[in-house]
């Protein structure tokens, strides 16, 4: 049960308070950065005591696949998006990205351009263009518009701009 405290302001009764199972969930196209970029953050982040999911370490054996993610967004306070080349290319980023934006409970996300151009992102430009017209031939326009809503929102955000780089300094 909830009270207030001396100011007025609500308190929680629940011994300990909430706490997310995930401090950070990664986002990002296997086939481009798993092995550099992500593997480097992950390490990095893992190292100083921060609870990162990811895909292949996060799910325990026997779930499946993209309800355990879907749960993971919503068990996670805070989002790294590592944007490559061909994010937009799988179904799954687009869909895990659109989780992302729209989560019930407001995350932070993070946007990490990898060898991509922001604007790029944010208007489905560039590299993003043939994929975004692929998906919407095969899976329609409405569910095509929340991804591109998705990529438009991440793409406007500051994040960390990585042209060249393969591995990412967290300090």
């Amino acid at each position: 049960m909830a009270g207030e405290d001396d100011d007025g302001d609500a308190i929680s009764s629940t011994p300990g308070g909430f706490r997310l199972r995930w401090d950070v969930f990664l986002s990002f196209r296997g086939e481009d950065t798993r092995s550099t970029i992500t593997k480097s953050l992950y390490e990095a982040l893992k190292s100083r005591g921060v609870r990162v999911f990811l895909d292949d370490d996060g799910l325990d054996r026997g779930d499946d696949i993209a309800p355990s993610l879907l749960e993971a967004i919503d068990d996670s306070a805070a989002a790294i998006v590592v944007l490559s080349r061909r994010y937009a290319d799988s179904r799954w980023c687009l869909e895990e990205l659109a989780k992302i934006c729209e989560s019930s409970r407001r995350c932070l996300i993070l946007p990490v351009f990898y060898q991509v151009d922001p604007s790029d992102v944010r208007r489905q430009g560039g590299p993003f263009s043939e994929h975004f017209s692929a998906h919407e031939l095969q899976y329609g326009n409405a569910v095509v518009s929340k991804w591109r809503d998705a990529m438009a929102k991440v793409g406007g955000k500051a994040g960390y701009v990585c042209k060249s780089c393969w591995y990412l300094t967290v300090y």
